[in-house]
């Protein structure tokens, strides 16, 4: 078998594009602060301008994921890619903020396709015994990409200034669109039949699996704001160290999605996920006792090691979900699932800043607990039927 057949090249060329997505994502944090002096923004109107990413994100997801069942995988992800190294061209070159967004919401898009796609790949190339392991790997190098993005951000831009950032990132992104060109993707495994939306949507796993995702999203997205209020405000930590207390989380997440991918290969997705959601809940009341720098940073370890035990097994389970319905529209599966996470990625910082305005981070964490937990049960007694969709 060459190269270009190699199921493992193909992994490697899904893990570069998804980290260059983060990347691109991330990277821009570093050079807010020269956005807002050169257009005159308000914080709000920077806040709308990266909030869009999720409005793309969202329309787009779904549909692709029927486009890429339909016509194959390789077309698409080329086609993804693309947009993004234009788009993030577009970021350097914008002279106001109208094409800022218009370069925002690309991104977003360009997103979408990254991931519901990247991952519908890695499902048709593995089987269940394997799939976990692999989703786990791509995880952890899109941890690494979200980890070093607003470093790299800032680094490039003191050495070149604003456009020097989003035009690396485009070369990567143009990079990894050559890749997939250049690619040979066995042809069995884009002759699939396609299952419409709703149909897909009725096996019970599946909409179990969209359930939880939306409800992990909206839990981890809910806890970045508010730990980083709270550990400024309460324990006094200065921006740097908040960041090392992310940080060494995003180390630790790293690690772990292989070995979560191995556990979910082994005792199954579903029931690793589950496990994951609870332990995420019932770890934010322990954060909340943190006194001082040092626990911080062991106690978010924990948190985030929860979250990670989220998200590896939580693909598996959309996989083990579709297939055990009898069908193979993985891309449709994983629009879905990529809504799911931005619905919850919206979701749970409104809800969860407006708590932590009211009654503080402490009482947040022991109010977000029973919703959670409830939710969770009730979709654990219900996920098991994954009957085959009646054609």
């Amino acid at each position: 078998m060459s190269l270009r057949d190699s199921r493992a090249v193909a992994v490697a060329f899904v893990s570069f594009a998804a980290f260059t997505d983060l990347v691109a994502y991330s990277i821009a944090v570093p050079v807010l602060p020269d956005l807002s002096a050169r257009y005159g923004a308000s914080p709000t109107t920077i806040g709308l301008l990266f909030a869009s990413f999720g409005v793309t994100l969202l329309g787009v997801s779904v549909p692709i994921g029927s486009v890429s069942d339909r016509i194959g995988r390789k077309m698409p992800l080329v086609g993804g890619l693309v947009l993004l190294a234009l788009s993030t061209i577009l970021f350097a070159f914008a002279d106001s903020l109208p094409w800022l967004f218009a370069a925002r919401l690309a991104q977003g898009a360009a997103d979408a396709v990254t991931w519901v796609v990247g991952f519908a790949l890695i499902a048709d190339l593995y089987g269940p015994a394997e799939r976990g392991r692999v989703m786990g790997f791509v995880m952890s190098g899109t941890s690494f990409g979200l980890m070093i993005g607003p470093s790299l951000g800032g680094w490039l831009y003191e050495t070149g200034g604003m456009k020097l950032p989003f035009l690396t990132v485009a070369l990567f992104a143009a990079m990894a669109a050559i890749g997939f060109i250049w690619l040979r993707l066995p042809e069995s495994q884009t002759e699939r039949e396609v299952v419409p939306l709703g149909r897909l949507l009725r096996v019970p796993a599946v909409a179990v699996c969209a359930l939880t995702v939306a409800i992990a999203a909206s839990t981890a997205a809910m806890l970045e704001p508010s730990v980083s209020l709270w550990l400024s405000s309460t324990l006094g930590l200065n921006p740097s160290r908040v960041g090392v207390v992310f940080g060494v989380a995003a180390v630790a997440a790293t690690a772990l999605h292989p070995v979560f991918g191995r556990l979910a290969d082994r005792w199954g997705g579903r029931r690793l996920t589950m496990l994951g959601v609870v332990a995420t809940a019932l770890a934010m009341p322990v954060l909340s006792r943190a006194w001082n720098f040092e626990s911080a940073i062991a106690l978010y370890v924990i948190q985030g090691s929860a979250i990670a035990l989220v998200v590896t097994p939580s693909l598996a389970f959309m996989a083990e979900a579709t297939s055990a319905a009898g069908v193979q529209s993985f891309g449709v599966s994983y629009g879905v699932y990529n809504f799911a996470w931005g619905v919850g990625l919206l979701v749970g910082p409104a809800i969860g800043g407006f708590l932590y305005e009211q009654i503080g981070f402490e009482r947040l964490t022991y109010v977000w607990i029973p919703p959670v937990l409830a939710l969770t049960i009730l979709l654990a007694r219900r996920g098991g039927d994954s009957a085959p969709i009646v054609r």
